[in-house]
């Protein structure tokens, strides 16, 4: 099931799902303390829904509970970019070879058409935003695995604080144009089912997204 287009049924669940687009925009900066009191005005809800809003960002992994401090947004740091990039690099170099096997042909189309239709931005404005969710190039992937296990943790487990870093540090600037011939040779990959080089270039794709992104981490120290 593709979680980004469920539906918010209840003010916790709008109230979640817009403090975490704002976190991972970086509109509520990294490190920023959460208030329960100014958010609960911001959102014109109560307290005990902003509070229930807190709690599932937290087992997202973008909002961290500290004694004596409260809930606060998680930090971009370089140690932290290092073991999650770890993560995602064997993960999902796994999710790409799986999807070489099992993702249709009609979804392999779908995800071409869709690095189409982002090429004009790339090239001419150097920006590759993507949104979460089926506009997302690596969720499609994930998705295209058909492996539930592996969906369930890249998706549920560390999707968000992975957008955290790339939204903010990733999708902008040199890079993005290099970042995007990538997606092509990795989805070209998956089209002609090699299991082993979409793997590859995965693994590698995410290894210089990670370079990238810690030359900025350094830069803002």
């Amino acid at each position: 099931m593709n979680f980004f287009k469920e539906k918010a049924v209840t003010s916790s669940d709008k109230t979640f799902f817009h403090l975490r687009e704002e976190i991972v925009e970086g509109h509520i900066s990294a490190g920023s303390k959460l208030s329960e009191v100014e958010l609960s005005t911001k959102y014109e809800v109560s307290r005990a829904v902003v509070r229930e809003a807190i709690n599932r960002l937290e087992a997202c992994n973008i909002v961290e509970r500290k004694a004596n401090v409260g809930a606060r947004v998680v930090t971009l740091t370089s140690e932290g970019l290092l073991e999650l990039y770890q993560i995602r690099e064997a993960l999902e170099g796994m999710a790409a070879r799986l999807a070489a096997q099992n993702m249709p042909d009609a979804e392999i189309n779908q995800l071409s058409s869709l690095l189409e239709g982002q090429q004009d931005e790339v090239k001419q404005r150097n920006v590759y935003y993507q949104e979460a969710g089926d506009l997302d190039f690596h969720y499609r992937i994930i998705v295209g695995s058909q492996n539930q296990q592996l969906i369930t943790m890249l998706s549920n487990g560390i999707y968000h604080l992975a957008r955290m870093y790339r939204v903010q540090l990733g999708m902008t600037g040199p890079r993005v144009t290099t970042a995007y011939d990538e997606h092509i040779h990795i989805v070209r990959a998956i089209a002609n089912r090699d299991g082993e080089l979409a793997e590859i270039l995965m693994r590698r794709h995410i290894q210089y997204s990670k370079n990238n992104i810690a030359v900025k981490l350094s830069n803002m120290k």
